[in-house]
């Protein structure tokens, strides 16, 4: 049955290195769909104590190695872009991870007869993408999923030229919001070849609503700790909501280069006692933090790189678990958010907002359960992976169905 099904090269830097790792699962959730339907390989850079080979629920996983072992950690935790931001000093690594990537795809792609090639993040799996399909002249076959940070972000005349570079020579773009459709038009797609395909969430036996005892008053912030996710404004504001509601909770669950200064505006607010820091989560656990709270909170900005939310999967996360979600009113975040039906919109960088529509909600529980349930029912039916897997298995077929009636004529 396998050798009648297409093979699929998946490209990614985010990918976990090990059972029960808390980096994000959502391109291995991706391959443990499709692979319903091809035969999929996935290269993703190596890390310490990493595997370099191994198979999960029949994906197949290679990890090249593109510096000393102990000194390969440009990717994973926090991301590349997170990391370069905090220590220059990764920047050195940046060539060696590019060339190494390049030359093993380019060793797949003249080994193996993959009938498609499908990289996430623009930069650099894109470009690395494109040259090897270029050296092996096979970039007709190159689907690049973009997810935010790498067309956002990166500015500059030169990143800003290989961005053009690279989109012009890809088959198709797939990104996982509208707000990035304008963006990648912009830098010179073509808009027949641009689709929107978010990632998804379990929504039918993972995030779905409990049977856990909900906390009052009680509010969560998931993810990574960094500028974007504007956990700062959200840290001052709970400072106020405290004054109003001294029973009040916060829960922050992700880790990141803001750590340290997180800790020390709680410090400065006089709210320990009322905040918790979890660190970072494993994924498969998450569910239940989200079942067992009223609100989520995410505070997201556009940073001062340029950088933003490219759609926000931990939305659709806490509205399948039956989170009333406030959200800052960002192009991506209109995907799923739409203010007073399916959550609360808040300006961003606007700490007194946040006050206000978290205290509209903790005094107005029949209108915080209905949205709780509009929410859920939005993203359940638009968002589960039963929805992606068909777009993605979709748009492959018709691209490689495409590419073997132009072999045969």
């Amino acid at each position: 049955m396998d050798k009648e099904k297409n093979k699929i090269l998946i490209i990614t830097s985010t990918f976990p290195r090990w059972e029960n790792d808390t980096d994000p699962p959502f391109v291995l959730d991706l391959c443990n769909r499709l692979v319903n339907n091809f035969l999929i390989h996935v290269l993703c850079p190596s890390f310490p104590k990493s595997k370099v080979n191994e198979s999960i629920n029949g994906v197949r996983i290679k990890r090249f190695r593109y510096f000393i072992n102990n000194f390969e950690l440009l990717a994973y935790d926090t991301g590349i872009l997170s990391k370069l931001k905090k220590n220059k000093l990764y920047y050195l690594f940046i060539p060696f991870f590019v060339l190494s990537e390049v030359l093993v795809i380019i060793r797949l792609l003249s080994k193996e007869d993959f009938a498609l090639v499908n990289p996430h993040w623009l930069i650099p799996q894109g470009f690395a993408s494109v040259i090897a399909g270029i050296v092996t002249g096979k970039s007709n076959m190159i689907v690049c999923t973009v997810h935010g940070g790498d067309i956002f972000s990166l500015n500059g005349l030169f990143l800003n030229y290989i961005k053009k570079f690279t989109i012009k020579r890809l088959r198709s773009v797939v990104v996982v919001s509208q707000a990035m459709k304008e963006k990648v038009l912009s830098l010179g797609a073509e808009k027949k070849n641009v689709h929107v395909i978010p990632m998804g969430v379990d929504l039918k036996n993972k995030f779905v609503l409990g049977a856990i005892a909900i906390k009052k008053r009680a509010i969560l912030f998931v993810g990574r700790l960094v500028e974007k996710k504007g956990l700062k404004f959200l840290i001052y504001a709970f400072s106020e909501i405290l004054k109003k509601y001294s029973d009040a909770s916060l829960v922050i669950v992700g880790k990141g280069p803001e750590e340290k200064n997180i800790k020390n505006l709680i410090s400065k607010y006089q709210i320990e006692s009322s905040v918790k820091l979890m660190g970072a989560v494993a994924h498969d656990d998450l569910h239940k933090l989200y079942q067992s709270h009223e609100l989520a909170v995410f505070p997201f900005i556009e940073d001062s790189t340029g950088d933003m939310e490219g759609f926000g999967l931990v939305m659709v996360e806490a509205m399948g678990c039956g989170c009333a979600v406030v959200a800052s009113d960002l192009p991506a975040v209109n995907d799923i958010i739409i203010d007073n039906e399916t959550g609360l919109l808040v300006e961003q960088k606007n700490p007194s907002d946040i006050v206000k529509k978290v205290s509209f909600l903790f005094d107005n529980n029949e209108i915080r359960n209905k949205l709780s349930l509009q929410g859920r029912s939005y993203v359940e039916d638009r968002f589960d992976w039963s929805v992606t897997e068909k777009k993605y298995s979709d748009l492959f077929n018709r691209i490689i169905k495409y590419n073997d009636t132009l072999e045969t004529q």
